[in-house]
């Protein structure tokens, strides 16, 4: 049976939600609340939420200001790295507009340089993120914490207590855990809802500033749609597929709706749009706050990480939590780390975890949509 016919208007709402906050974020800052802007998960909120500032994720993810973007830098770059860039130059990006500051991280080369020609017309800080997860990368990673809470003390004229941090810490935590309760209700098999639902609801609720209305919404669809399991409501059976890679958004939705029209349903998302986001919780009643933010983030399982076990533990678990038919591993065009982990990546998940892998590789074009279908249901007929 198909879901109720009210829910696909909620999981619209969620979705509208980035575009609906654009004026909240105009009225925010006109309130007096610093807004800080960033473009990775890596990006530590709880210290900008403790600073009384209002954090939000950047536009990076469809193809509109690329031609902007590739006045400045090369055309064989990675498309989120040259969306980033297109948006803020061309002021296309309304979050980016009203940023007192854009956080940027040196996750790898592309996005380096590019913060580099991006703080000519922005105020940016960046954060030199480790290569490593080891000790001497968590020391150099809560180093790089401090720096940047004394940086927003000296900007915004505040003082970041312990305290604050432990209560932003608290408050962020109970959003990732209704965003994972949320995901959780793919465990069902058959699955309750479409991926692409349970992507718009998770993806859209990290665009809304008001925390507490927030997990409070989320809370309440997850309950919804168990009331409407419980009583029968739930897609046919499918194939059931586990997305793993770069980030998603728009212009890279053109997979999920490859999987789920031709018969498979996303039952999991481990990228950075999904898992790695809210996996992990911060230690707030740990003796060193700060140390436990450092480390929830810096153990995120990001392929710019060497060596990335984090990544093959998280995609582990998924695979036997979520009960995945197969794995789609899908890279952006000229996103190296993730192009050459895919090799490793396919070997885990073909010889450990014992189940069918497909790699993909695209940008945020239309242009190879024929391909990635025919590709994608060759994939799904095999399962």
């Amino acid at each position: 049976m198909e879901i109720i016919k009210e829910l696909p208007e909620v999981f619209e709402e969620f979705s509208e939600q980035r575009r609906n906050s654009f004026l909240s974020v105009k009225e925010i800052k006109e309130s007096g609340t610093p807004v800080i802007g960033a473009y990775c998960t890596y990006f530590p909120q709880e210290v900008a939420m403790a600073a009384g500032a209002a954090p939000i994720g950047l536009c990076s993810m469809s193809d509109e200001a690329i031609p902007e973007a590739e006045k400045d830098l090369p055309a064989n770059l990675c498309p989120l790295i040259k969306a980033s860039y297109g948006f803020a130059k061309s002021d296309k990006c309304p979050y980016f507009h009203f940023s007192d500051v854009v956080v940027g991280e040196t996750t790898c080369d592309g996005k380096k340089k590019m913060y580099e020609l991006m703080s000519d017309f922005k105020e940016l800080y960046l954060m030199n993120l480790p290569n490593s997860q080891d000790e001497e990368g968590r020391k150099l990673w809560r180093a790089e914490v401090v720096k940047f809470i004394k940086y927003l003390e000296e900007k915004f004229g505040v003082e970041i207590t312990e305290d604050k941090l432990r209560d932003a810490a608290r408050l962020k935590n109970r959003e990732r855990d209704a965003q994972r309760k949320i995901s959780e209700v793919m465990i069902h098999d058959p699955a309750p809802i479409t991926g692409e639902n349970l992507f718009n609801a998770v993806y859209g609720s990290t665009f809304k500033f008001d925390k507490e209305e927030l997990i409070g919404s989320l809370n309440a669809l997850t309950n919804r749609i168990e009331d409407e399991y419980n009583h029968g409501n739930m897609l046919d059976k499918r194939s059931r597929i586990l997305i793993t890679g770069c980030p998603m958004g728009s212009g890279t939705m053109k997979v999920v709706n490859a999987i789920e029209n031709n018969g498979g349903v996303v039952v999991c998302y481990e990228n950075c749009s999904g898992y790695k986001n809210f996996d992990r919780l911060v230690d707030a009643e740990a003796d060193d706050i700060i140390g436990a933010i450092a480390d929830r983030y810096l153990k995120i399982g990001c392929s710019v990480m060497t060596p990335n076990e984090n990544r093959y533990e998280l995609l582990g678990r998924l695979i036997d939590q979520y009960n995945v038919d197969g794995v789609i591993d899908m890279s952006l065009t000229a996103c190296l780390t993730y192009n050459i982990e895919s090799k490793s990546i396919g070997k885990f998940v073909t010889e450990e975890k014992g189940i069918p892998y497909l790699s993909v590789e695209t940008d945020y074009s239309k242009a190879d949509v024929g391909q990635l279908n025919t590709r994608i249901t060759a994939f799904l007929e095999m399962l």
